[in-house]
């Protein structure tokens, strides 16, 4: 009798331990097929990348996100019911990585669509047209106006971010790589220039004009004018930012680009645009991403 109680006993544990592995395994099931725009409209949250370097994106002094990508990123997704955006610093050239491996949901950091890029992560569709421009010394004591001219003066040392398109635009150029600098932030690159490290700095025009606005900075300048690359068809290049997602994400980058076309069509890109520095000429040009992915622009 005794031994037929301890059978039933072990028999209802048993069935109790399987209802509680099957219910898991469901509960795993389920979490394993939610995507990433699932998640983020269920939870009101999304994870961005900066690079933390204004006017992209960055911390404020409060802790808040700001920039020019975060403010997009906030009016796109709050009317959704997105309303925290939390933050990741990442040095520049290791944001895709970071993205890929799931430290966030997106990148928010003025990164350009680059044919090479398209391979890696799903951009959005631009946001911003933009000219590369150059910071020298007060005085602009080594005359340089363009990557030609840097190129063909063994004197001068060239400085650009880490995974930047001014480096690639500048190696394009011919600039070699024996004098030319990476630096993974924006400080650190302006730090070369003004203690002689570099002659030269390359950087999107609106991130040049940011930094001369700060009364911290002396001793230096924008090269005026400033000749970027210069394609086959003797036009200049252009860059054109955009927020990237994940390759497997593609249906929250397609929810993105619906609500970046509202707010291009309602004003409030232009107004974020102005708010962060940039002018009317850096508005971006109606170009999808598949376009500037392939070459287009």
């Amino acid at each position: 009798m005794a031994d037929g109680f301890r059978f039933w006993r072990k028999a209802r544990a048993a069935t109790a331990l399987c209802v509680t592995l099957l219910a898991s395994a469901a509960v795993t099931a389920t979490a394993m097929a939610e995507t990433a725009r699932e998640r983020i409209l269920r939870e009101g949250r999304i994870v961005i990348g900066i690079s933390n370097g204004a006017p992209w994106g960055f911390r404020d002094k409060s802790g808040e996100p700001a920039g020019f990508h975060p403010d997009l990123i906030k009016a796109a997704f709050e009317s959704l019911g997105v309303r925290e955006v939390e933050l990741v610093i990442t040095e520049f050239g290791a944001l895709i990585p970071a993205l890929t491996t799931g430290r966030f949901d997106a990148i928010a950091a003025g990164l350009y669509i680059t044919p090479e890029r398209c391979e890696l992560v799903a951009f959005s569709d631009p946001d911003l047209k933009l000219a590369d421009a150059a910071l020298v010394l007060e005085g602009n004591p080594k005359r340089i106006h363009s990557y030609a001219e840097i190129a063909a003066n063994p004197e001068i040392k060239f400085g650009a971010g880490r995974g930047s398109t001014t480096a690639k635009n500048a190696a394009a150029a011919g600039v070699p790589d024996e004098r030319t600098l990476l630096f993974p932030d924006i400080q650190a690159n302006v730090s070369a220039l003004l203690t002689g490290r570099i002659d030269v700095a390359a950087f999107s025009a609106p991130t040049v004009a940011r930094i001369l606005s700060d009364e911290k900075i002396s001793g230096i300048e924008r090269a005026l004018p400033f000749q970027g690359l210069i394609e086959e068809n003797g036009k200049e290049r252009f860059g054109y930012s955009a927020i990237a997602f994940r390759k497997e994400d593609g249906d929250l980058r397609d929810l993105y680009n619906s609500r970046l076309k509202e707010l291009k069509a309602d004003g409030t890109v232009a107004n974020i645009m102005t708010r962060n520095g940039f002018s009317e000429q850096e508005t971006a040009p109606d170009l999808t991403y598949e376009q500037v992915c392939d070459g287009e622009g």
